[in-house]
Order: structure tokens, then C-alpha cells, then sequence
């Protein structure tokens, strides 16, 4: 389902409606009263009653009421409990988690007053259940709204078990019947199909018959509606008839409501083709939605001829069995099932015996589709290839998930995770580092699969400050390099280390080993790790003060653009204008440098190059116009590279120029209005960080959020007072009983929520607060 984008003053985010709401007001009053009175509301109800449609406009009603936001995770298509808490994370737009993301999301949302939509849970019950119940504890103004086909079992849930759709009872007489809900969705959706449709005196008993045999089931309703361009009224009551006897036959019956969803269900299938029946079975295997290619190559075969697919996909968007999502710029189209649907179509494949069969085929597809990820993401396709990912998430991860559960299959596994490293680079750090770690672990002979998958999983750990696993790994990749000779091995550790290097403020070391690494994917003519090693120099050598700088940086521009791969590209020009901004005072040219690459990221959401250019702009800005606008750029670059999960903003060589940009501003405008203007920067959304880099943002955007000291807990005002004492993080670990690693941590979350970048910088807030209010 096509998302939409949240305007700049309206934090969070909820899919687009596709299809007009019908009825429902009772239910919707229900909901809004329970929601209001208590902080964990789940609807129940069978599949295909309406949860998600319910809770989608229950969403969009109240969003006003929180000013954090509402947000809305689709869980139907996750299957690892184990990323939930990623999942949630990334949904919120909150990348810098640790291997703990329950307690980052419980910190992040302590005084968040937001509402939570968790989308079929049922699969996950059991891992929902515990996170909810976490994050409510933590977090006294989260609302959280659940759909799922069973209830939560956690303390203080409210329920609501979702109905069908008012159906007239069989004593309503007929003329009084067109008020009831289930008559007027059908209505709607059959005029979708034949616009002259009109419930009148010659169908009105026949359309109360369809909702009554239905049981008023929206989806149900909803395809039958669909065979309403080939079939009669009268028609289609005997053939759900016919679906109904062979459901209750030989068998219990089960449920009226399940056996309406399933009469529906089934009897759409019986009315497909036989070749459009076994596509459905088989699309059952992805996640998350598929792509024409995708289905050609795992679908096609005995029974469903290539060349026939594009027909068949058509012919099942025609009875919404599937449905599509409208193409962009970067992107074919896309199509989605419903999960109850999907369900159908994977007890089918099932009965069939297929299921692993397809599993192996969807595997095979997808670490296809990462080899030539790898092969041609440094090219004009580069856009495409990122954007492609994205939208194939779920089915990577479902892919990895049949790997990583079948023995002997780690392999496989590496193969997939292991080429796309520079996609979990660009914004799924934490969970491609996961995915590694235990492809590793399950591929224990040593070779060259397992060295690139040792390599991809050091160069993650590396930018997530895992430096102990990083090294670790490191030195066994070094070991197999060394056995098979491997120069693009060798190359690829080099830049690993250099960039650990730059990293730790040894610079000089630094460019050596990179310019060692520079010649070494030369010889073996990788151009996008030569790439990555020039602008990794220029990096370095402009720290250094290195001349150097300006011919890495053009070399770096020149083969970025001569490859046309735009993202590539922008870090390129991110050099330049480093470049531009310091060694010739060119501050003009320099912004639109930063800003250029900003825009070529953002069809990508690229937030680490992002956070890169954002710093950058602060740097140029704390030269030229050291100014409010200039604090504020700086505090939003602290909060764009708090979404990307990067940490190389606390890096020793970007915090000196930090430093010295921060001290120049502070010069000028004084040391209260530049706390004020970073604080206002720092509490900015990703969206409106990028607007204000852009130089697009309006005087609404801008309005700083109040109570920046209200955030604080009750531990954390305790600790800015050690601070302020100018006590280390040892000492106050000492003094409050508590390891150093947690001292860190609180430390951290202080400087983050008064948007503040040094402890120099609390103590003088602490200072100027004596009388501050600390929670009790």
C-alpha cells in the first residue's frame, strides 16, 4: 500500500486510504472512547473484518491530539521476532540503536506523547505482547492501538472485537434495508466496477441476500463486488451456495463469519483460471509485496508459461486478489496481496506439497538479485537499485530467515546479506550486522563466501562502534585474504581499517593505509572501491591539512560522474565542497555543493550521506554567518545523524571542527542564545532538519519545541547536576553505585535531549538552572 508523506509540521506516518471508509460510526465511537480512556486498545476480529481499515481512520482522527505523532507499523509480513524492536525502531525513524532496540525505543519514547499503530500481530503475539508492555512502562504519555486476530494478554489492555457490517435482519422489510452498512459498501465498491450500478426494487433482495450470505465481511463484500462485471446477482448466490456446501461438507462447520471469508475466498479462487490459481499458491512465498521480474522468475514454470505472467498478474488485479501501487521515477510497479488472501493461497501451495520447492526458488531469486546489486549499483542505476531495495525488505529478509532455518544453508545466506552491504549501510546498520553475524556463525568453513561475509560484517560493526567484533573479524578475513591471494580482499580491509583510522584522529596512519587499499582495487579494476578509497583520503587529507585534498576529491567527482551513479556522486561532491568552503573561502559554492548532494540523497533517504552534508553546511555556516541560523543548522545536524544510527559525528576529526565552529558562533552571539538556537535545531524531525539545509524552511517549521528540560528523568537531572560539579563519568559511577557504561549512557541521552554537544555546555546549562524542576 502506497504511503503518504507526512507534511513538515505533522510528525508521523500513516498509509494512504485507497478506498472510500464506509459506516462504522458505532465502532469508531467505541474505539475513540476506549482509546481515550486507556493506553493499550486492541481490535479483534476475524480476517478480512476490517481492523486495519478501522484503526487507519481511528489514526487519522485523532493525530492532532499528539504532538509526537501517530505512526503506523505493518507487522503481517515479519516473521522473526527478533527484529521487532528494529522494526519499530526504523518505523519511527529512530536508526542509532544498539543490540538492545527495546531500550532504546523505551529511552526515545520516555517522553514522546504519541500513538503507536501495530498492525497484524497476531504472528508476533507473544514478542508484541512483551514490547508493549515494556514501552508502556516506559513511556507514561504512549497510546498504543492494536490490530490483531488475538488479544495481547497484557495488563491494562482494553479490547474491542471488531464486527462485520450491519446486515439487515430477514424481518426488515427490503424498501428500509439501503441504510444498513453492508449494503452500502457493496454499492460502492460493485460502482467502482459498473458505475450505473443502484441498489433499486428489482436487486434490493438479491444484494440483502449477498450481505447476508457474506455476514456482512468487508472483504468478503468486497470480492464479491469485483464479479460483478461478469456475473449476475442471482449468479453469484448460487455459486457461494455451491462454496458454502463444499465448505460445511465432511467436516464441523466452523464459525458463520470464518466460513463467509472463506466461501468468498474460495470461491474466487474456484472462479480463476487454472493458471491464474497456481500464480496465486506461488505468490504466497513472497513478503511485502512483488514486482513483475519477480514473479516471471520465481513463479513461472509447469503450468504458468513466462510468457503468459504479465496476463495472469493483470487478471488477479482484476479480482483484487492483488493489487497495485503506482510507479515512480525510480521504481515498476508494484503489487501487493492482502494477507488473509496470501494465507489462502499458502495453504494451497501447501496441500500441493510446493512450498519449499517455491521457498528454494524465492531464495535463489534473491541472491541473484544481490550479485547483480553488486555488479551494478556504481552505474546511472544506482538510484534505482537502492530504491529497489527498499521495497524488497521483506522479501530479504524472508529469503535470509528460510536460510538461516534450514541446515546447511548459512551459505546462501552470506550470499545475500553479504553483496548489499552498502544497502544495510544506508540505514539498516544494526539489523545487516545481525543477519551477518548469524550467517557467519551457521557457514563455519573458511572460505571465500565466509571471507566476504566476515568482511561486510567488520565494516558494519566498524561505523556501529562495535570495534572489538570489528577487529575480531578483521583478522581472520586478513587470514583468507592471504590464503587465496585475494587483492580485492586485501583492498577491502585496508579501507576498513583506514576509515577506523580516520575515525580514532590518526591521520596520517590513516592515509597510508588507504592509499595502499587505492592501489590495490586499481589493480584488480574495482572502480567502486576505488571510489570509496578516494573520497575516504579526501576525507583524511582534509583533516590533515593535506594539499592532497583537492585532487582526490575532483578524482573522486570525476569517476563518480563518469560512472553516473548519482548517489556516489554526491559524496564526491560533499569532498568538493569541503574543499571549496576551507582552502578557498568559497562559502556560496560550497552550500550549493552540499546542498546538491543533500537532494541527490533524499530520493534514497540516505541519511548518513545526509548527516554528513548537514555537518558540513553547519561548518561553512559557522564561518560565513556565524549567526542564530547557523547554531540551529548545527543542532540539526546532531539530529539527523541521530536518525541515520552513524555515529561518526562523535568521531575525534568532525567533533574538532564541531569545536571550532560552535566556539566562533558562541563568540558572536553569546552562550544563551546559541544554547536556544541549537536546542531548537536539535529537536528537529529528519524532514525538517533536510528543509532548513535546504534553506526551505518556514517560520511554522522552525518553532522550537518547549520544555527541553522537562525531558529529562529523574536519574538524568541527578547526573547533569554531577556534571555540572565537573564530575568525569567514572566519578559519577563511583558516586551513584552504577557501572561507567551505564554513567555513558545516561550522559549520552542528556547531551541528546538538551540538544547539546558537549558536557561543557550542560554544567553551564545546570549553572544557569539552579531552581530547574526535577520530576519526582
Amino acid at each position: 500500500m502506497a504511503e503518504s508523506k507526512p507534511a513538515a509540521t505533522t510528525r508521523g506516518r500513516l498509509p494512504a486510504e485507497l478506498t472510500s471508509f464506509v459506516g462504522r460510526r458505532r465502532a469508531l465511537a467505541d474505539t475513540r472512547r476506549l482509546l481515550s480512556s486507556s493506553r493499550l486498545l486492541t481490535l479483534t476480529g476475524v480476517g478480512g473484518v476490517g481492523k486495519t481499515r478501522l484503526a487507519l481512520r481511528m489514526a487519522t482522527e485523532v493525530r492532532r491530539t499528539f504532538p509526537d505523532g501517530v505512526w503506523f507499523v505493518e507487522l503481517g509480513a515479519l516473521q522473526d521476532p527478533a527484529l521487532l524492536g528494529h522494526t519499530l525502531a526504523g518505523a519511527l525513524e529512530l536508526s542509532q540503536v544498539s543490540a538492545n532496540p527495546t531500550a532504546d525505543l523505551a529511552e526515545y519514547l520516555e517522553d514522546k506523547h504519541l500513538l503507536l499503530v501495530l498492525d497484524n500481530c497476531e504472528q508476533l503475539a507473544e514478542a508484541c505482547a512483551v514490547l508493549v508492555s515494556k514501552l508502556l512502562a516506559a513511556a507514561p504519555q504512549l497510546r498504543i492501538l492494536v490490530t490483531s486476530r488475538h488479544v495481547l494478554g497484557v495488563e491494562g489492555e482494553q479490547v474491542l472485537s471488531v464486527p462485520p457490517l450491519s446486515t439487515p435482519p430477514v424481518e426488515v422489510l427490503a424498501a428500509d434495508a439501503d441504510q444498513y452498512e453492508s449494503l452500502v459498501l457493496f454499492a460502492d465498491r460493485v460502482r467502482a466496477m459498473v458505475p450505473e450500478f443502484v441498489i433499486d426494487e428489482t436487486n434490493r433482495a438479491q444484494v440483502i441476500e449477498v450481505c447476508r450470505r457474506l455476514d456482512g465481511i468487508p472483504l468478503a463484500l468486497e470480492l464479491a463486488a469485483v464479479w460483478m462485471r461478469t456475473l449476475s446477482l442471482s449468479q453469484i448466490i448460487d455459486r457461494l451456495e455451491d462454496r458454502f456446501k463444499l465448505l460445511t461438507g465432511g467436516r464441523p462447520a466452523g464459525p458463520a463469519r470464518q466460513q463467509a471469508l472463506d466461501a468468498a475466498i474460495g470461491w474466487s479462487y474456484d472462479l480463476c483460471s487454472p493458471a491464474e490459481r497456481l500464480l496465486w499458491e506461488r505468490l504466497s512465498v513472497f513478503a511485502g509485496g512483488f514486482d513483475l521480474e519477480g514473479v516471471e522468475e520465481v513463479c513461472s514454470g509447469d503450468g504458468v508459461e513466462r510468457e503468459d505472467v504479465l496476463g495472469l498478474v493483470a487478471g488477479l488485479v482484476n479480482k483484487s486478489i492483488i493489487s497495485r501501487t503506482i510507479a515512480t521515477t525510480h521504481t515498476v510497479a508494484w503489487y501487493d496481496m492482502l494477507g488473509t488472501i496470501c494465507h489462502y493461497g499458502g495453504r494451497q501451495l501447501a496441500e500441493d506439497g510446493r512450498t519449499r520447492e517455491f521457498r528454494l526458488r524465492h531464495r535463489d531469486y534473491y541472491r541473484t538479485l544481490a550479485a547483480r546489486w553488486e555488479a551494478d549499483s556504481f552505474s546511472p542505476r544506482q538510484a534505482d537499485w537502492f530504491i529497489r531495495l527498499r521495497r524488497e525488505h521483506e522479501n530479504l529478509r524472508v529469503a535470509l530467515d528460510f536460510c538461516l532455518a534450514e541446515p546447511g544453508e548459512g551459505a546462501a545466506a552470506l550470499e545475500i546479506a553479504a553483496p548489499i552491504w552498502n544497502f544495510w549501510f544506508a540505514g539498516f546498520l544494526r539489523e545487516g550486522l545481525r543477519y551477518l553475524s548469524r550467517a557467519i556463525d551457521a557457514t563455519p568453513e573458511q572460505t571465500p563466501t565466509r571471507a566476504k561475509g566476515i568482511w561486510a560484517g567488520a565494516y558494519l560493526a566498524m561505523f556501529l562502534g562495535e570495534a572489538e567484533q570489528s577487529i575480531r573479524l578483521l583478522a581472520e578475513c586478513a587470514e583468507l585474504a592471504e590464503r587465496y591471494d585475494d587483492e580485492r580482499l586485501r583492498s577491502r580491509i585496508a579501507e576498513v581499517q583506514g576509515q577506523a583510522l580516520i575515525y580514532q584522529g590518526e591521520l596520517a596512519s590513516a592515509v597510508a593505509r588507504l592509499e595502499s587499499g587505492l592501489a590495490g582495487y586499481r589493480a584488480v579494476q574495482d572502480r567502486l572501491g576505488e571510489f570509496d578509497m578516494l573520497v575516504l583520503l579526501s576525507a583524511a587529507t582534509f583533516f590533515l591539512g593535506d594539499p592532497r585534498v583537492d585532487a582526490f576529491s575532483r578524482a573522486a567527482y570525476e569517476l563518480a560522474d563518469g560512472q553516473g551513479a548519482a548517489s556516489s556522486k554526491a559524496y564526491a561532491l560533499w569532498g568538493r565542497a569541503l574543499v571549496l568552503w576551507r582552502d578557498h573561502d568559497q562559502f556560496e559554492e560550497a552550500t550549493r555543493s552540499f546542498r546538491t548532494a543533500i537532494r541527490l540523497w533524499q530520493p534514497l533517504n540516505d541519511r548518513t550521506g545526509i548527516g554528513f552534508c548537514l555537518q558540513g553546511l553547519s561548518w561553512c555556516a559557522g564561518s560565513a554567518t556565524p549567526d542564530e541560523g547557523a547554531a540551529r543548522l548545527m543542532g540539526a545536524s546532531r539530529a539527523v545523524w541521530r536518525s541515520s544510527g552513524a555515529h561518526v559525528d562523535e568521531t575525534t576529526p568532525y567533533s574538532q571542527f564541531d569545536d571550532q565552529a560552535e566556539e566562533r558562533i558562541r563568540a558572536v552571539i553569546g552562550d544563551a542564545t546559541f544554547d536556544q538556537a541549537f536546542a531548537q535545531g536539535a529537536a528537529y524531525s529528519f524532514e525538517q532538519a533536510v528543509s532548513l539545509a535546504l534553506g526551505e524552511e518556514t517560520e511554522r517549521d522552525g518553532a522550537t519545541k518547549p520544555g527541553m528540560a522537562g525531558r529529562l528523568t529523574r536519574r538524568e537531572h541527578e547526573i547533569a547536576g554531577l556534571i555540572g560539579e565537573g564530575l568525569s563519568n567514572r566519578e559519577i559511577a563511583a558516586r551513584l553505585v552504577i557501572s561507567q557504561r551505564t554513567a555513558e549512557t545516561h550522559v549520552e541521552h542528556i547531551l541528546s535531549k538538551l540538544g547539546f554537544s558537549s558536557r561543557a555546555q550542560v554544567a553551564r546549562w545546570v549553572a544557569e538552572h539552579p531552581d530547574r524542576q526535577v520530576p519526582r
